[in-house]
């Protein structure tokens, strides 16, 4: 229990930060817009990840540093993009609505959420690397203790954010509060993208 303990604490301290991922899944939280599909492909997303960290992956990762510099290039595009289309979509807070009828194509809303966890470099070195690091520590029983702490942490996590949303849809429900919304994620998306391009 101590194992899975410290991989729950570990896994939310990494996760429960504002990002584009998290920023992307309380969206589509709070539009109440393919919200079971986008938790799913986040969450497993990261258990896929955490266990091939501790499977030992994160050595590979490690002796390829030019896959690692590919995805933060790739992910600097895609975020640059997102984040610039947020700001645009802020200009037209009519459109926006946080009730139930807003309709989203599935397959734009899948491509969105498999980006912003593929295309994020922090993904891995969160996930593979660093948890898959620390687990190490924790023994050959144990680590996969620990990777089953950390597994709970990611699906609870965005369970959480993307159904919890829904308590703040009263809130948000003027198009002011959109306005607002799109431009926080605007700015925080724009922003990872250029830690990313200056590689910190």
């Amino acid at each position: 229990m101590g194992d899975v303990a410290a991989g729950l604490l570990t896994g939310l301290s990494l996760i429960v930060a504002i990002g584009a991922q998290n920023a992307f899944v309380l969206r589509q939280g709070l539009r109440r817009s393919h919200v079971g599909l986008v938790v799913a492909i986040c969450a497993l997303s990261d258990v896929v990840l955490i266990l091939a960290g501790v499977a030992g992956i994160g050595v590979l990762v490690d002796r390829a540093p030019w896959a690692v510099e590919v995805v933060r290039w790739l992910g600097v595009a895609f975020l640059t993009l997102y984040g610039v289309t947020s700001l645009l979509r802020a200009r037209r807070p009519q459109v926006l609505d946080a009730g139930d009828g807003v309709v989203e194509a599935r397959r734009g809303v899948v491509a969105r959420a498999v980006a912003l966890t593929w295309l994020n470099p922090h993904v891995y070195l969160d996930t593979v690397l660093l948890l898959g690091s620390i687990a190490g520590t924790h023994g050959t029983p144990g680590r996969w203790w620990f990777a089953l702490g950390a597994c709970v942490a990611s699906i609870g996590w965005f369970a959480g954010l993307g159904y919890g949303a829904r308590l703040a849809a009263p809130r948000l429900a003027s198009p002011r509060a959109w306005q607002v919304l799109d431009v926080l994620i605007g700015l925080v998306m724009l922003a990872i993208a250029v830690r990313l391009a200056l590689g910190s």
